[in-house]
């Protein structure tokens, strides 16, 4: 919980990122080494300079971006040992609104996005007695959104690596130790950024194709039977068609019911996992 972790959480954050990258279903678009162009535009912007390519970005350059929109961003200089990388890594991969959020839905606590005193005081106390429970929570959060992305078939090999990795060194941070990360060349889009804007749409009960396929055929066989049942009475093989026919009707309006319900549960569980519309008051940031 100094300051000085912020050189090798960055270290780590980086041998994930790799070098320049341009991948079409990476929603940052143009990156290099972990900072996407439109990050580097406003950079610069705010320094007065000429707008470049972001594979011109400098060493200094590089650092000061992610210790200010990214570290600062989640205040990690204040958050404990291990958990400070956890989250500074979320915030890189995902921007540092969602990360806070992983770090609160963790601790138990409203997520607005925003590491405030409250944040910082549940981080510390949790960190006392189970830092590797703390560890393992965000992980499990972060990795369930990410699987929940359009994208993740194409990098879901990568991200399920550094998730993997980021955990270790977590865990392993949290506890007094100090394991090195894997100090492995970056592949199969590592770096590629986990934006919940490219989040799966979830199904919709009311125009769900299950829902609209059991209620016409439904009233299919409702009609059907209708026309038979006048003459069921006096023939065994139509009362036969009558009963399966409604029958058949039942099944169908319960398989209708039942996508419903599914959609419904499925769409439930995405928002959960998304956070979607779930930010409660949360906390001012100081």
């Amino acid at each position: 919980m100094v300051a000085q972790n912020f050189a090798p959480a960055l270290a780590a954050v980086l041998r994930h990122e790799g070098g320049y990258s341009n991948h079409p279903d990476d929603p940052g678009g143009p990156t290099m080494k972990g900072v996407i162009q439109r990050v580097y535009d406003a950079w610069r912007r705010s320094k007065g300079l000429a707008l470049r390519p972001v594979r011109e970005i400098e060493d200094a350059e590089l650092k000061e971006i992610y210790r200010r929109q990214y570290w600062d961003a989640v205040r990690a200089d204040e958050l404990p040992d291990g958990i400070d990388y956890v989250v500074f890594d979320g915030a890189v991969n995902s921007g540092p609104a969602q990360s806070a959020k992983w770090l609160q839905r963790a601790l138990s606590l409203s997520a607005d996005g925003q590491v405030g005193e409250v944040t910082l005081a549940a981080a510390r106390a949790t960190a006392e007695h189970a830092p590797a429970r703390l560890v393992d929570d965000i992980c499990d959060r972060r990795l369930a959104m990410l699987q929940a992305l359009r994208t993740w078939p194409v990098f879901g090999k990568g991200w399920g690596r550094r998730v993997a990795d980021v955990r270790k060194l977590g865990k392993s941070w949290a506890t007094g130790g100090r394991t090195s990360s894997v100090a492995v060349p970056a592949k199969d889009g590592e770096g590629a950024k986990g934006a919940l804007a490219s989040a799966k749409p979830a199904p919709r009960p009311e125009a769900g194709a299950g829902a609209v396929a059991g209620g016409l055929v439904a009233s299919t066989v409702a009609e059907a039977a209708r026309q038979i049942e006048p003459h069921a009475a006096g023939s065994p093989l139509l009362a036969n068609v009558f009963a399966a026919l409604t029958l058949l009707g039942l099944l169908a309006t319960l398989a209708g019911l039942a996508w419903v319900w599914w959609s419904a549960h499925a769409g439930a569980k995405r928002a959960e996992v998304l956070d979607l519309g779930t930010g409660a008051a949360g906390e001012a940031k100081p």
